[in-house]
């Protein structure tokens, strides 16, 4: 059984891609998503063996998605798109396969055909766009996506409640990122199992009496430093 999520900003086309694949009793579709951070989302909670990606999104299209995934999580990616130019960026960013809309029932099946021999082998597919640097933050509004760039975050904190970044007036913002993809596709530091930094924003480090190290940005905000982090710390900052 392969676990599939459907991502496509289109009713119409999720549906006839739906109907389509519940012709495989090996297909469980676990979730259909109308956005890119919806689908990064249940990929990371899912976990899903395959996803049917398209390329055209609103905010973040699909090959700017495969850079904000977690490669612990990255499943095949069959890329849907109804301009066939597009099918060349596909392969550039090897994907297991794409398809041209409207989607055709025996094209489908070969593509099926192929998971269903392929997913299981270990031969797992290798996306270029998994490697890119992101260009920016992500993050969740009511009925909107923030799109934050690098030079407004201070810090990004992990909470129980989900990934949040901060910027100069402390606003927090939910992103769907993981913080390890955060860590190592940016520019920001570790600074303590829950934090990544902006060492552009740093005022200081400070060492208090009890023994506990903080940092300062410039906006006098102030996170913790934990002791494994610390050295590493330094040696970035030259100290």
């Amino acid at each position: 059984m392969l676990n599939v999520i459907i991502v496509d900003d289109e009713l119409p086309a999720r549906e006839n891609l739906r109907c389509l694949l519940e012709s495989d009793p090996e297909i469980s579709i676990v979730a259909e998503c109308n956005n890119a951070m919806e689908a990064i989302r249940d990929i990371h909670r899912l976990q899903p063996d395959v996803v049917f990606l398209d390329i055209q999104l609103p905010k973040i299209n699909g090959i700017e998605m495969l850079s904000m995934l977690d490669p612990e999580s990255m499943p095949r990616i069959v890329f849907l798109t109804a301009y066939s130019e597009f099918a060349v960026k596909a392969f550039e960013e090897q994907a297991f396969d794409y398809l041209l809309k409207p989607i055709e029932q025996e094209r489908l099946n070969k593509t099926l055909y192929r998971l269903h021999n392929h997913c299981f082998s270990g031969n797992i597919n290798q996306l270029d766009g998994v490697n890119q640097k992101l260009k920016y933050v992500p993050c969740v509004g009511h009925n909107r996506i923030y799109l934050l760039n690098f030079d407004d975050v201070f810090y990004i904190s992990s909470k129980m409640s989900g990934i949040y970044v901060f910027n100069q007036e402390n606003n927090e913002y939910l992103t769907e990122l993981t913080l390890k993809t955060l860590e190592d596709k940016t520019d920001l530091v570790r600074c303590h199992r829950q934090y990544l930094i902006n060492l552009k924003k740093l005022k200081e480090i400070r060492f208090n009496q009890t023994g506990g190290v903080d940092v300062i940005f410039i906006n006098d905000v102030s996170v913790p430093v934990s002791r494994r982090y610390l050295k590493p710390l330094k040696e970035v900052l030259g100290l």
